[in-house]
């Protein structure tokens, strides 16, 4: 799992999205919010603290709410690697879980996708992962996260920003593939199809 951190905006300095990388340069907490973390600060507190994040998985539907595609972002790494994801990122200090799930589906799928949120989301599932292999079906190398998945049906149209470089639709059954199973880090894989068997997407 490579989560991205937080967008920008947090960081008060304009620039690209700031994913979880160790190569962007340290900036103090006085540049944006101030609940902001140095590198420095985030590796010490990823060594003693889980980390939360949400994750969405944005579908459309049709007429009557069925999953007809399934959005899997392709996104480029730090390190010049492309993988596939889903939309995911840290909640802010003082944000709310619906806050945060806007901000990163805003963030990732551009201003005009209009995801679907009710006024109190619930997860399908509140995936653990950890910098062991093993201990549960999703990884981290770098950090314990703690991540609440959302399955978020969007309306408008969809236009990657920042490190997403595009969004492919795909079918249920395409999503759910060991195929793009083997192209996604951490047990994404897995958490996909948790997602739509959640909707009961899955046959």
């Amino acid at each position: 799992m490579r989560t991205p951190d937080p967008d920008p905006d947090e960081r008060g300095d304009g620039g690209r999205r700031d994913p979880l990388s160790a190569f962007e340069p340290s900036r103090p907490a006085e540049a944006g919010n101030p609940a902001w973390l140095t590198d420095v600060e985030l590796a010490e507190a990823r060594r003693r603290l889980p980390m939360l994040y949400v994750e969405a998985l944005p579908v459309r539907t049709d007429g009557v709410g069925q999953v007809t595609e399934v959005g899997i972002l392709l996104r480029a790494t730090p390190l010049g690697e492309i993988t596939r994801t889903i939309v995911s990122g840290r909640i802010r200090y003082g944000e709310t879980v619906r806050d945060a799930l806007f901000r990163h589906l805003e963030n990732d799928l551009g201003p005009m996708a209009f995801p679907a949120l009710p006024p109190q989301p619930a997860p399908f599932t509140v995936a653990e992962y950890f910098p062991i292999p093993g201990v549960s079906a999703f990884h981290d190398d770098r950090q314990h996260a703690v991540s609440l998945a959302f399955v978020v049906p969007v309306t408008g149209t969809c236009e990657p920003r920042q490190d997403a470089l595009e969004v492919t639709w795909m079918t249920p059954a395409e999503a759910a593939s060991d195929a793009l199973a083997s192209e996604m880090e951490g047990g994404r894989g897995t958490l996909i199809r948790l997602g739509l068997a959640s909707v009961g997407a899955l046959r």
